[in-house]
């Protein structure tokens, strides 16, 4: 990926952590409030997006990912420009209601 052609966007995580045992539940706990304290939100159960500026800030949070994950866990993670997240669908219940997708925080509006 260029560098130069990177733009403002969000970094999505979905990850897979077992929960079958104490330990195992207290690791998932753990690894969702790091993503919280990380500046991640919860988009849909175990999927976290995050906002980002920069390339180098997306390769900081990659590497904290890396670092924090749980033995047994599994991440997947894209980066999205802010472009294509606003052209997501986000449709809720039944019958199907359209909604927008979550917006920038306020403090990178003034980027």
């Amino acid at each position: 990926m260029d560098p130069l052609k990177f733009k403002m966007g969000w970094l999505i995580v979905a990850f897979d952590l077992p929960v079958t045992e104490k330990e195992a539940r207290k690791a998932y706990s753990d690894f969702r409030k790091f993503l919280l304290n990380d500046g991640y939100q919860m988009i849909q159960f175990s999927v976290y997006a995050r906002s980002l500026v920069t390339y180098s800030r997306m390769q900081t949070h990659i590497r904290r990912l890396e670092q924090e994950i749980p033995p047994e866990g599994s991440i997947r993670a894209w980066y999205v420009t802010q472009a294509q997240w606003q052209r997501s669908l986000v449709i809720h219940g039944k019958p199907a209601e359209k909604a927008d997708p979550e917006s920038l925080p306020d403090q990178l509006i003034f980027w």
